[in-house]
């Protein structure tokens, strides 16, 4: 690491390690079920020392993010410090360098986050920003995903549209979800993967309820009863259940 990047992460670790509070890191521990454990920071608290260490320590290109965020990430030992990479990789000032050329990245952090928490704060930021900012390179890509052996890309796949609104490509959506369907069985049927169809589906239901319904009705013999209950939550009851 160049001096900047690492004068960086030196001072986010260690006002992460000053701002601990050790009842609440077990508490977290124990919620989120993680192996690493917490500094007991809330998340808008990492977010701030975040964001106030990268004024100090100004990034100058995308090489040098790539590293930042490589550097916290991979070298963690407290999970605040994972949120931090995150917040440094989404903060506004850096996204002109969020392009293509970082869908390794964001993959790297999905295939070792491998839990909700991060895996959906990169899925519905920063993977939704490329997937709507440059369809035709990352669309193939997402499609790829959703029939991976990996779980958290069949799951971010799915859950990457959410909070997308009136630029989601139900394309892209129908075919992620169909292909999130298709065996292995232990990840076709993983709460994740159930409850991650839901959710995209609820979310687009917002924008345009009647595909929604179109499709649930369609692929209602092969939706867990969790996808459809989710997907139609503000589509009525009755619809919902067929009653």
């Amino acid at each position: 690491m160049d001096a900047t990047v690492d004068g960086l992460v030196e001072r986010i670790r260690r006002d992460l390690a000053e701002g601990a509070d050790p009842v609440r890191a077990a508490q977290q521990q124990a919620y989120m079920k993680s192996v690493m454990p917490y500094r007991g920071l809330r998340l808008p608290q990492v977010r701030q020392l975040t964001k106030a260490a990268l004024r100090d320590h100004p990034l100058a290109d995308q090489g040098e993010l790539v590293a930042a965020v490589t550097a916290l990430w991979d070298g963690a030992t407290y999970r605040e410090e994972w949120y931090a990479a995150l917040t440094a990789l989404q903060v506004p000032t850096h996204r002109r360098w969020r392009d293509t050329s970082l869908l390794r990245l964001y993959d790297h952090l999905i295939v070792t986050g491998r839990w909700w928490d991060v895996v959906d704060d990169v899925s519905t930021h920063a993977l939704r920003e490329l997937v709507i900012a440059d369809p035709l390179d990352v669309a193939p890509v997402v499609r790829a995903w959703a029939g991976d052996a990996d779980l958290w890309r069949r799951r971010a796949a799915l859950v990457c549209q959410v909070g997308a609104r009136g630029n989601t490509d139900p394309c892209l959506l129908r075919d992620v979800i169909v292909s999130a369907l298709t065996p292995p069985e232990e990840l076709r049927d993983d709460f994740f993967v159930r409850k991650g169809i839901g959710w995209a589906l609820r979310d687009y239901a917002r924008t345009d309820p009647e595909w929604v319904r179109a499709f649930v009705d369609e692929h209602r013999s092969v939706l867990s009863p969790l996808s459809i209950r989710e997907a139609t939550k503000h589509l009525g009851e009755t619809w919902a259940t067929g009653e």
